[in-house]
């Protein structure tokens, strides 16, 4: 039996505590993204948007962000312009359902937009869940486009996701299911079909309680974030090798991660009204004109050194703030699904 959402946070909140209370009071305060080449990080003023749960950097429009809400919004995205945080345009999915849980959003070869209804709050029960696919508007204005829709199904049955990637170069589709202790990476047919149920085969463990993930621009990395922390992975052809943590910043709700489009930043995004999305440095070797992985992170992700996954690239301190966040969050959403 899960425990609930809630009674998790509260049992990390005791021993980050325990451990870290001392950090928190004398540790230095969290440092501002810089004004460095690359996405600075912004707020996002939509109203309608009160969920973000995905986020993804348009390669065919610069500086523009597509998002969406996690559930009661309809089949919506929304392009967002990150020089001001405002919207730029909404589009409305046609040729779908009607949508239970998008969870997640990815941008693949030929400036496809690839949307994951995957989300399962109950712990995996559906027996099928939905990807969308569409292709990136070349003029951003509101407007209706069709998409495509592809079941899917996973090898060892149902389970929650809240992670969909799409390779910049293959185009293939992959997904890692959200467990507590660590889940694993969901490899997709090489060609999705619309006829039928497309067939999800787990090839690799994720040591994270993932919450999104995202391929760098040249497909040679992912970054695999959850609530307290994040994981850089080397792609190696699937098989994926640990890098280092990736340094996530302190958020009231963790919920998406994107490279930026030239892949020199990773944009870090929460759920709630006017949330923000924070940029941190890129490991070393992930923009668009690498052409292989760098065998060390930057400071941006520091090299493996045994510690708890579930804490990620959070400093000790901070952690401590994002348990009482996620107890918060945890007894909002126990009441949204009661």
């Amino acid at each position: 039996m899960r425990r609930p959402f809630a009674v998790r946070a509260g049992a990390l909140l005791g021993g980050v505590l325990f451990s870290g209370a001392f950090a928190l009071l004398t540790g230095p305060a969290a440092i501002p993204a810089s004004a460095a080449d690359g996405d600075k990080g912004f707020t996002i003023e939509d109203p309608r948007i009160t969920e973000s749960s995905g986020l993804a950097a348009s390669r065919l429009h610069p500086g523009v962000y597509w998002t969406h809400n996690d559930s009661d919004d309809g089949p919506y995205l929304y392009a967002v312009d990150s020089a001001t945080g405002k919207t730029v345009a909404r589009i409305a999915l046609a040729g779908v359902g009607t949508p239970r849980d998008v969870e997640a959003i990815s941008i693949g070869p030929g400036n496809e937009i690839w949307v994951g209804d995957i989300g399962d709050n109950l712990g995996g029960t559906w027996k099928y869940v939905w990807i969308y696919r569409l292709p990136e508007p070349k003029k951003l204005v509101d407007q209706t486009v069709k998409a495509t829709q592809y079941v899917v199904k996973y090898s060892d049955g149902p389970r929650d996701a809240e992670s969909l990637l799409v390779h910049p170069r293959t185009g293939r589709v992959y997904i890692i299911d959200k467990k507590e202790d660590g889940g694993h990476l969901y490899e997709g047919p090489a060609k999705l079909s619309v006829s039928g149920a497309n067939v999800f085969r787990p090839i690799a463990a994720v040591d994270l309680w993932a919450t999104d993930a995202a391929f760098s621009p040249d497909g040679s990395r992912i970054a695999v974030r959850g609530y307290f922390g994040g994981i850089s992975y080397a792609w190696n052809g699937g098989k994926i090798e640990r890098e280092g943590r990736l340094d996530v910043p302190l958020q009231r709700q963790g919920e998406s991660v994107s490279y930026s489009a030239d892949g020199t930043r990773i944009m870090y995004g929460s759920e709630g009204a006017g949330s923000s999305v924070a940029a941190e440095d890129a490991p070393e070797g992930a923009s668009s004109g690498s052409k292989s992985p760098s065998g060390g992170g930057s400071s941006s992700a520091s090299g493996d050194d045994g510690g708890s996954a579930a804490t990620g690239g959070v400093k000790v301190g901070a952690l401590a703030v994002v348990a009482v966040c996620a107890v918060f969050f945890g007894l909002r959403r126990l009441r949204r699904r009661g």
